[in-house]
């Protein structure tokens, strides 16, 4: 089962670690981004915990790196929220 918003999450994250000044801000949104993109296709879909742990990671990197790092960050952060209002739960 595909979910589009987390694809799209993956991608806009692909494009952050593309703009990252820093090997280790690359590494970490490139991992966020694959983790996503295995989120997307998995059997079952993830919880409102787990989406909660990516937002927060990608916030602080966001936060460290600005610039289009953040631009880019942003826009995954969009797509994970849109993911979440189609989620049961809190």
């Amino acid at each position: 089962m595909s979910r589009t918003e987390l694809e799209n999450a993956a991608e806009s994250l692909t494009d952050a670690a593309d703009a990252a000044g820093n090997d280790e801000a690359r590494e970490r949104l490139e991992k966020q981004s694959n983790q996503l993109n295995q989120l997307a296709t998995a059997d079952r879909g993830p919880d409102h915990g787990r989406l909660a742990r990516h937002e927060h990671i990608i916030t602080e990197i966001a936060d460290e790196e600005g610039g289009d790092v953040a631009d880019h960050a942003d826009d995954a952060l969009d797509s994970i929220h849109e993911f979440r209002e189609t989620l049961e739960g809190v």
